[in-house]
């Protein structure tokens, strides 16, 4: 019997393995660092947004990106009012120290995961969201990249 690929799966095992190759290569880390790091800001970003903005920057994503800012998903409990400082705090607590590793500039990164996200979602999605978070939170997503 030949193996048959369902192409929704490849399709977003694709995607998802191209938004870990970028995160990897802006933030100079592994790409299971990346995959941690993705995983982290996704997850706590989900947590200080309302359930509705959730569900619709959730729709911006690849099937399995989708699945892991789900992961754990527990709407009654959000949004989650976080300062800048809690919310890096999260977000380094979701990802340990490797040999590779062994410490990050956890506000780098979480810039840097957003502007990866920045490049492959649709244009202004992240300004969307953004717009629904505090200052302090804001400026841990990079403005957009526009034309001139």
């Amino acid at each position: 019997m030949s193996a048959q690929h369902l192409e929704v799966l490849d399709t977003t095992l694709q995607k998802t393995h191209q938004w870990l190759d970028a995160i990897a290569e802006t933030a100079a880390i592994d790409t299971h660092t990346a995959y941690q790091a993705l995983r982290a800001v996704l997850q706590t970003l989900r947590d200080r947004l309302p359930v509705s903005e959730a569900a619709h920057f959730a729709a911006q994503l690849p099937m399995l990106v989708r699945g892991i800012f789900y992961e754990g998903y527990r709407p009654a409990e959000v949004p989650s009012p976080l300062s800048q400082r809690e919310f890096l705090l999260r977000i380094e607590q979701k990802i340990p120290p490797t040999p590779a590793h062994p410490s990050l500039d956890i506000y780098s990164l979480t810039q840097q995961v957003f502007g990866v996200l920045q490049d492959f979602i649709g244009e202004g999605e992240l300004e969307k969201i953004a717009g629904v978070l505090p200052l302090e939170l804001r400026k841990l997503i990079p403005q957009p990249h526009h034309a001139s």
